[in-house]
This record gives structure tokens, C-alpha cells and sequence, in this order.
């Protein structure tokens, strides 16, 4: 059965209504039939220096932990890139059956607009 978990710097920083928004979808999302990682948005934004910002809970529904070393994420709208990195999280490791919330920072270099980036979709392209 999947588990929500928070990352500890995560559980202490996050606020009341933010922790039942995340529940809240976790909830609804923690059924879904897959064998695979799955992301469901949570928010997406820019930070002062101009990273765009994609906060999701991520779904481990693998049968092995799933680590975020040398991963190339990409996030599309409507099925067009519009940003991709690779990410080397040594302290992110999503553990079996967990779903757990994280915001993956693409760097200014990394995306292709500037228009307004939301509602779009992330997804892992391949190991590195």
C-alpha cells in the first residue's frame, strides 16, 4: 500500500495548509494502477534568479527504491518540451511503495520559454 512520506527538512519547513493540500492529493493520486514513477503537480514557479521551479509528488509505485542520481527529467505542455536537466539528488531516494514531495529546480539554461509555464507534465527520459 503507498505511503506518503516527507523528507525531513521538508516536514519541518512545511506549513498546515500546505501539508493538507499535499495530503489532499496524495489521496487522490495514491490509487493510481502503475509500475512506474509517476509525478502528480503540485506547483510551478520561478525564483529570483530565474530557475524555474516544479514542485511534485513523486510516486515510487516500482518494486525498488528509486534514486534521483544522474536523471534527465523533462517537462512538457501539451506534449512540447519546455525544460530538461539532469538531476544529481544524492539525498532524494524515494523508497518502494512511497510517494513523497519535492521540487526539482531547472536552471535558467535549462528551459525554453518565458512565457507562463504551467499546467504542464514531468516525467524521468533516462538515466544518465
Amino acid at each position: 500500500m503507498q505511503q506518503l512520506q516527507f523528507e525531513p527538512s521538508w516536514d519541518k519547513a512545511l506549513s498546515a495548509q500546505d501539508r493538507i493540500e499535499i495530503e489532499k492529493i496524495f489521496n487522490d493520486t495514491k490509487h493510481l494502477n502503475n509500475s512506474k514513477i509517476v509525478f502528480s503537480p503540485l506547483q510551478e514557479a520561478f525564483n529570483h534568479n530565474h530557475d524555474f521551479l516544479v514542485t511534485v509528488l513523486v510516486h515510487n509505485f516500482t518494486s525498488m527504491p528509486f534514486s534521483f542520481q544522474n536523471i534527465r527529467l523533462r517537462y512538457s505542455i501539451e506534449g512540447e518540451q519546455v525544460a530538461e536537466h539532469i538531476f544529481h539528488l544524492a539525498k532524494l531516494t524515494v523508497p518502494v511503495q512511497v510517494s513523497m514531495p519535492w521540487t526539482f529546480i531547472f536552471p535558467k539554461e535549462s528551459y525554453l520559454t518565458k512565457n507562463a509555464i504551467v499546467n504542464g507534465r514531468l516525467e524521468v527520459v533516462e538515466n544518465v
